[in-house]
């Protein structure tokens, strides 16, 4: 397909990435548009056309990188909040796991209380009865 003549030299930049399909064929049809040097009236208009079609498709380039660049850009910012959110739910869940073991621990506490106050109440009858028992002996002793 391709010749082993001289290469022919355009006056396109070199592109550092992948070229699609409907840009080579953008430039094929601008290749096979050029100029032709018969007339220079022709010859100027063609260049001012070929001028015109360059900074389209330029722009067009331009646009697509700075495209991709937005694309990478809204990417990075997506990876950024679902990090964020994966922190934040992980944060959340050791808060809950934190608050469920203190809730656990308050009413062990709230248990052992009541327990205490039982027994308090418990013993407190059980001095008051021997107060009782004691001050019967009393006054059994001083009336014998």
């Amino acid at each position: 397909m391709m010749s082993t003549e001289n290469p022919v030299h355009y006056p396109f930049p070199v592109l550092e990435h992948s070229i699609s399909p409907n840009e080579i064929n953008d430039l094929f049809s601008m290749l096979q548009s050029q100029p032709s040097t018969h007339s220079t009236s022709s010859s100027e208009t063609n260049r001012s056309l070929y001028s015109l079609e360059e900074r389209k498709r330029r722009r067009m380039i331009s646009n697509r990188e700075s495209a991709r660049r937005s694309r990478w850009r809204k990417k990075k910012h997506l990876e950024n909040l679902t990090s964020e959110a994966n922190r934040l739910n992980n944060e959340n869940r050791e808060l809950k796991n934190r608050l469920c073991m203190i809730a656990h621990d308050c009413h062990l506490v709230q248990r052992d209380s009541n327990r205490l106050l039982c027994e308090s109440i418990y013993l407190q009858q059980k001095l008051t009865g021997l107060n009782q028992m004691l001050a019967s002996a009393m006054q059994l002793i001083i009336i014998s």
